[in-house]
């Protein structure tokens, strides 16, 4: 049975309901917050190494995959905020009674896991990046791990941040907010300075989509399988639904919650992964294509070479977009803290502001050790995780188009009609579209990690 809709109606929203369109939409900016928190969780070493890779292999022709990817997540995002402001019913607990015990379990699991191994990832992009402004600063005694204890801190201190009462929840999300558009001032700095290169090609890739063939061994559909499927995480799933209920939203926030997905969280991804994209295509497609050898390229090297004096210089090369992409990655590590706490609590039944929780937000500190060893780790640990936790993440997709029908869950509030239906077709293909990408990834990584295990 759908509980009744609380006696107090935030008096803002009944505010806002009343203007029009544009006037509705202006107030919305000032209330926006887990938009951007999901925003801050995509936008970290992921959509750098995709973002950079894309521009230096095929330039232009991938812009349009990012976007994509974000507008097939937030479908079911959309649904998961409309389920959970609807019933105001706790999300795990919900998908245990109404999907099922598998569903919730393995929804949790998946949270948890993913926050923890992408961890080393995100802190060996951050001490790298931070290693190496400071050697260029003159610190040579300077030291990887040093770097990843000054990441360590910062993320904690951040991340305990959230557990404090209103206020502190409040300074989080502004710390985000503040974050994810320093992010992507950096990189349209770093786009002015490079330039638009054949800037005819940048708006044909945006009215034509396409798919390239290859180039130097890389596939063009490889590529855009893989950013369209990792445009919204395990994490980003588990945790978004608790930063609604933690902000207080109800049923009046529902079409607050659809603005902050669009405004909060694809806008602020869309472009800070175009522009990096758009940087990449200008300095390795079409000024300097013979850098490129078909290999991945750490955003730490793209600095590098931006920071050389017949480039951008050390000041916007290093400094500007070197900032901007350890920006990216503390941002994300501070959110996969919350993810893991949050589903760790669940789990166990543990309330969400006693000791489980602070255990489990620290989990994922033992990623810190990626500042030294990720290099070695990436192969047998990332890969099958990262399996194990890509195959979880349909269970989650499917159990929401689950609750999505289920009149004994969401009662009148269920969509019904052609938009209903529309709805659930959106979400079946965005699961469709996961799982043709995790046969990819197992038909192509599961032999070659058996092979160098035997």
């Amino acid at each position: 049975m759908t509980p009744a809709p609380p006696p107090d109606v935030d008096p803002r929203i009944a505010e806002l309901e009343a203007r029009p369109f544009l006037g509705r939409g202006l107030g919305y900016l000032r209330l926006m917050g887990p938009g951007y928190m999901q925003s801050a969780m995509t936008l970290g070493g992921g959509t750098a190494f995709a973002s950079i890779f894309a521009g230096a292999a095929f330039g232009y022709e991938l812009i349009w995959v990012a976007p994509l990817g974000m507008l097939i997540g937030i479908i079911v995002l959309t649904a998961v905020a409309h389920q959970t402001l609807s019933t105001g019913q706790n999300p795990f607990q919900a998908m245990k009674q109404h999907a099922g015990p598998v569903f919730a379990y393995g929804w949790a699991l998946s949270g948890i896991l993913s926050s923890i191994i992408w961890q080393f990832a995100q802190y060996a992009l951050a001490s790298a990046m931070l290693l190496l402004i400071a050697q260029r600063s003159g610190l040579d005694w300077a030291k990887q791990w040093h770097a990843g204890a000054i990441a360590l801190a910062w993320c904690v201190g951040v991340g305990l941040l959230y557990q404090k009462h209103t206020r502190m929840v409040r300074a989080y999300e502004n710390i985000l907010k503040g974050m994810v558009w320093f992010i992507i001032a950096c990189f349209a700095f770093v786009v002015a300075k490079t330039g638009v290169p054949n800037a005819g090609e940048l708006l044909s890739a945006i009215a034509s989509p396409s798919i390239p063939g290859e180039f130097k061994g890389v596939e063009g559909v490889t590529l855009v399988v893989s950013g369209l499927s990792a445009a919204v995480g395990a994490n980003m799933v588990f945790v978004y639904p608790y930063t609604l209920r933690k902000k207080g939203w109800g049923r009046e926030h529902r079409r607050l919650a659809r603005y902050d997905l669009i405004f909060g969280m694809f806008i602020p991804f869309m472009l800070a992964a175009s522009l990096m994209l758009i940087a990449a295509a200008s300095i390795f497609h079409f000024q300097s294509p013979e850098l490129f050898e078909g290999k991945k390229i750490p955003p730490q090297a793209m600095a590098d070479i931006l920071a050389a004096p017949d480039r951008l210089g050390p000041t916007i090369g290093l400094w500007v977009f070197g900032l901007g992409v350890v920006a990216m990655a503390l941002s994300s590590i501070t959110m996969q803290m919350l993810c893991s706490g949050f589903a760790l609590c669940e789990m166990t039944g543990a309330d969400p502001k006693g000791p489980v929780y602070r255990v489990g937000l620290l989990l994922p500190t033992i990623g810190v050790l990626g500042s030294v060893f990720w290099s070695d780790m990436a192969t047998y640990v990332a890969v099958p995780t990262n399996v194990v936790c890509g195959f979880l993440l349909p269970l989650s997709y499917v159990a929401f188009m689950i609750m999505q029908r289920k009149k004994a869950y969401l009662g009148d509030d269920r969509p019904e009609g052609v938009r209903g239906n529309l709805w659930l077709a959106g979400m079946a293909l965005a699961t469709l579209v996961l799982v043709v990408f995790l046969v990819w990834y197992a038909a192509t990584n599961v032999g070659a990690f058996l092979e160098r295990l035997a």
